[in-house]
């Protein structure tokens, strides 16, 4: 049976991490599981560490991508799970997409969201991602940003290092598609914290953009 390692990055998600890390301890189907406080200044830390999981302690905040390669000599499973650390509840959800990788049917599968509860950006950065991957692998993708992938090793093998911040899940895509893995995108429930049109929002999806445009540049030069 394979082991499987769930990886996940956090910053400063004290106020969710807790529901996120009670969901999948309840699943009871992970070998080992590994929180990745990418330099938080609250106590996403303390909580996760009372709950019993292993934290691995970045010493400054280095983006998503950054937090994940960091993970990358710690990890043991065959099969690797990453997740959001603001998925509260829903993470429970995680068991649809690993469902395809364990059965074998997939290499990389993708958890899609279901439609946003409040209105977000104008879908600029989601479009210019999934254009990248339908050039790369032929592929139509409907969350080609989402961060909850469940993944064999030897994907995991030949798609890092990853790409640093927000890109980190676009390269994933891409270099998996174009080395002839199986990729399959997974219909879930999962919720996590949405940004809306805000300033704050309209900043997060400013340098979501920038992170895409540049690993869609980077990626073009790989091949």
């Amino acid at each position: 049976m394979a082991r499987v390692s769930l990886v996940i990055p956090a910053y400063n998600e004290e106020m969710r991490i807790v529901s996120t890390l009670q969901a999948v301890l309840a699943l009871d189907a992970f070998e080992q599981i590994l929180v990745v406080n990418d330099g938080s200044t609250d106590h996403t830390s303390y909580q996760a560490k009372q709950l019993g999981v292993e934290v691995l302690e970045v010493d400054k905040n280095r983006g998503k991508g950054g937090a994940m390669n960091y993970s990358l000599p710690y990890i043991k499973g065959d099969v690797v799970v990453f997740l959001d650390a603001d998925l509260g509840d829903s993470a429970a959800e995680v068991q649809k997409v690993m469902a395809p990788v364990l059965a074998g049917h997939a290499d990389l599968a993708i958890a899609a969201f279901p439609p946003a509860k409040k209105k977000g950006g104008f879908g600029l950065v989601k479009k210019t991602a999934a254009r990248a991957i339908k050039k790369a692998g032929d592929m139509q993708v409907n969350a080609p940003l989402s961060g909850q992938r469940v993944m064999t090793r030897d994907v995991l093998e030949a798609v890092t290092p990853f790409n640093e911040a927000y890109g980190v899940e676009l390269g994933m895509t891409i270099r998996a598609l174009r080395q002839g893995f199986r990729v399959v995108e997974v219909p879930t429930n999962m919720t996590h914290n949405e940004t809306g049109r805000d300033l704050s929002g309209f900043i997060h999806r400013g340098k979501q953009f920038v992170d895409v445009l540049k690993v869609v540049w980077l990626e073009k030069r790989r091949k």
